[in-house]
């Protein structure tokens, strides 16, 4: 946030100094020529126009070490080679090796193929891809599954550094959103599991209403019991943080959540810190909580069964 604040800073300091340095040029020619008569008002002219030069060369020292320290990413944004026009939401669906029946009931229920797939992308603004890492195993028959699917219907990301495990859930969904906001130029990251049935058309109707909102964290809110017994399925090995009420702080449910550009962007540049708990939507909501956040308890975002204008179905 450190970063993304002096990239803005340096930003409207350089704005700003386009359209006064011509003044100071001018300035400094006119005394340079020997008029030991200025007016007041070019006097102070003369040093705002240096103060703010000042300012930005601060600034600009300030950018460069932040990207030296880490705070900045050092990898560039591919240029979408999509569309021209900006995506809505990139949407990562969450799935395993042995989920291709699941993926196949994906794409014929509502994220298309081939043609299909990319109207979508070009129409809608939305791009929806499987997201999966790699076998512990590099390059067994697994890992050589999913390229010869991938080869196939061309609709994976495909995680190079992540290795697949169920426990490693959280940190899945973390490299997603650090991948796909270095890639995307998205206004929205939306993160799914592959047992969720989505309606794009309500979704897309939904985040166009929260555009105009720069950090927005979008599910169906909830809370729980933080379970200590490590037989039980949900159990969490930091349970002891939550405190002796044993009850997980407000985040969105995991089958599905959306988080705004700016949000995406802070995941990206601060992965190496963020901690990851037990379970992925946990883990999310744990990043935002002490930040400048807008959360939005959408119902349409419960995915328990179908309703009237909801936005996803779990199976």
């Amino acid at each position: 946030m450190i970063a993304e604040q002096l990239h803005f800073d340096v930003t409207l300091l350089w704005q700003d100094a386009e359209e006064r340095v011509l003044l100071t040029k001018e300035l400094d020619r006119i005394t340079g020529q020997g008029h030991s008569a200025i007016s007041v008002d070019d006097t102070l002219k003369i040093i705002a126009c240096r103060e703010q030069k000042k300012k930005l060369s601060a600034l600009e020292m300030e950018l460069v070490a932040a990207r030296q320290e880490g705070f900045v990413s050092s990898h560039l944004p591919e240029k979408n080679s999509i569309s021209n026009k900006r995506p809505l939401v990139v949407i990562g669906i969450l799935t395993g090796f042995s989920h291709k029946s699941k993926r196949d009931a994906i794409r014929k229920a509502w994220m298309g193929a081939g043609k299909v797939l990319k109207k979508i992308e070009d129409e809608k603004g939305i791009i929806a891809r499987f997201v999966i890492g790699r076998s512990s195993n590099r390059g067994d028959s697994l890992d050589r599954s999913i390229d010869n699917e991938n080869k196939e219907t061309n609709d994976f990301l495909i995680l190079e550094n992540h290795v697949e495990a169920l426990e490693e859930q959280p940190n899945k969904t973390k490299s997603f959103f650090a991948y796909a906001a270095e890639n995307w130029d998205a206004d929205f990251f939306a993160k799914i599991n592959d047992d969720v049935y989505l309606n794009i058309d309500a979704l897309g109707n939904t985040l166009a209403g929260y555009v105009d909102k720069p950090r927005v964290y979008v599910g169906c809110m909830k809370s729980g019991e933080v379970f200590s017994e490590q037989s039980h399925r949900w159990y969490e090995p930091d349970w002891w943080k939550f405190g002796d009420g044993k009850t997980y702080f407000r985040h969105a449910s995991g089958e599905m959540f959306v988080v705004s550009k700016a949000l995406a962007k802070f995941i990206s540049i601060n992965r190496s810190i963020l901690r990851a708990y037990a379970h992925d939507d946990v883990t999310v909501g744990s990043w935002f909580i002490g930040s400048d956040v807008k959360y939005v308890d959408e119902r349409k975002f419960c995915c328990s069964s179908w309703s009237t204008g909801a936005i996803c179905s779990g199976v």
